[in-house]
């Protein structure tokens, strides 16, 4: 747990770094670019999420190949909800004095630990599951 969290820190403000320019890149360009500056954020950060994961906190042997297509269809689940919550938690941050400019950034941050939890479990059971042991029968 020790490893994952510190690999999901390392990763967290990479991906966050990355959204925080796209959006700042976008926002004078799109209506939503906060959006697509998450879509394009957590597809760069997936593959370095994926070697840090994979080296240090499961140490798997396994196919890179597969492991990483597997690792894209735990985060795609996350990029997707993630894309589809921003724009309600945007618009409900926004409601609130001083912080228009600040709400997509605002947002991010709040999405960020629900996509957290869920790409951990993701991982721990699709990802890096170890797939060498079988259940042992109790019976």
């Amino acid at each position: 747990m020790i490893r994952y969290l510190a690999v999901g820190a390392c990763n967290t403000i990479f991906g966050y770094g990355c959204f925080a320019l796209f959006t700042l890149l976008l926002s004078p360009l799109l209506s939503y670019g906060y959006v697509v500056a998450s879509l394009l954020a957590n597809l760069i950060s997936i593959t370095f999420a994926f070697f840090g994961y994979k080296w240090f906190v499961f140490k798997t042997k396994g196919n890179y190949l597969r492991e990483w297509i597997r690792c894209l269809g735990v985060y795609a689940g996350s990029m997707v909800l993630s894309a589809a919550a921003l724009p309600l938690v945007v618009g409900i941050i926004r409601r609130q004095p001083g912080h228009d400019r600040s709400a997509p950034y605002i947002a991010g941050a709040i999405v960020l630990v629900f996509a957290i939890v869920f790409s951990f479990f993701g991982h721990r059971h699709i990802s890096f599951a170890d797939r060498s042991r079988t259940p042992r029968s109790t019976g």
